[in-house]
């Protein structure tokens, strides 16, 4: 089985809260995510607090889904982080203090239950349904951050 968690991260030259602002805005997500065309709160009165829930449409030139994720951490200036169907794959944006600005680190993680998912709709095909997921994280998260930051900085 391939490496079910991946990070990378950038510095991006503003302060860690403007920045937060910016990743947490979902809404946004659209503008930067190489998979991920667009993001809506399924209640927009909770926009950006932990347990609010979000729902996304997401694109590659294989397939079109969309999916419903749960903000598991909101921290202004140092976390924002959400959990795909509120179990199966983990996804952050920390925030560090760094000269110059912030340090962006996203990361991806795949659970244990996204695991079993995976085997229980793909049966044979669930390893190589994985390793493609795994094949858009480290490809999309480079990306992502290049993004963000030219947005940021701009």
């Amino acid at each position: 089985m391939c490496d079910l968690t991946y990070e990378e991260s950038i510095l991006v030259r503003v302060p860690a809260e403007e920045l937060y602002d910016l990743v947490s805005d979902l809404t946004r997500t659209g503008e930067w995510s190489p998979v991920c065309r667009a993001c809506w709160w399924d209640d927009p009165s909770e926009a950006g607090q932990e347990g609010a829930w979000f729902s996304g449409r997401n694109e590659t030139a294989e397939r079109t889904w969309e999916t419903r994720s749960q903000v598991i951490k909101a921290e202004r200036g140092r976390e924002f982080a959400w959990s795909v169907a509120g179990n199966l794959v983990n996804w952050s944006f920390r925030l560090d203090e760094a000269d110059g600005g912030t340090t962006l680190t996203e990361s991806w993680h795949m659970l244990p239950r996204g695991v079993e998912v995976f085997h229980e709709r793909y049966g044979d095909d669930a390893e190589a349904q994985i390793e493609d997921r795994q094949w858009h994280a480290h490809d999309g998260i480079p990306k992502t951050l290049a993004t963000i930051k030219q947005i940021a900085e701009a």
